[in-house]
C-alpha cells in the first residue's frame, strides 16, 4: 500500500498527538506523585526534623535540584518533538509539500517553537 505525501504525513501528526496524549498522562502522575511529596515534605521537614542549620537548607535545595532535573527533561523532550512537529509542518525550500499552505489554513508555523 503506498500513502501520499499527504497521508504520510497525516499519520506522523496522528503519532506525534498520541505521543502526547502519553506524555499528558505520565505528567498527570508525576502532578500525583508531587503532590505525595509535597505533602510528606510539609509534615516531616520541618526545624526539629535536622541536626544543624546547614542540613536543614541542603535537604530542600535537593529536592530542588531534581524538580529542575525533571522539568529540563521535559523542556529537552519537547523541544525534540516541536522539532519534529515544524520539519512536518513548515514548507520546504522551494518544495510544495508542507501542511502549512493547506490543511492549517496558510497558518505561520514558524514561531511553533518559540
Amino acid at each position: 500500500m503506498d500513502l501520499s505525501r499527504e497521508q504520510s504525513l497525516i499519520l506522523m501528526l496522528d503519532a506525534a498527538a498520541k505521543m502526547q496524549w502519553n506524555i499528558a498522562l505520565i505528567l498527570e502522575a508525576k502532578a500525583i506523585e508531587a503532590e505525595k511529596v509535597r505533602n510528606w515534605a510539609l509534615n516531616h521537614l520541618n526545624g526539629e526534623a535536622f541536626l544543624a542549620h546547614s542540613d536543614q537548607v541542603a535537604e530542600p535545595l535537593k529536592m530542588h535540584d531534581q524538580l529542575v532535573e525533571i522539568l529540563e527533561g521535559l523542556t529537552r523532550m519537547e523541544t525534540g518533538l516541536c522539532n519534529n512537529l515544524k520539519a512536518i509542518l513548515v514548507q520546504n525550500d522551494g518544495e510544495e509539500g508542507g501542511m502549512d499552505s493547506g490543511m492549517f489554513g496558510g497558518m505561520d508555523m514558524g514561531d511553533l517553537g518559540k
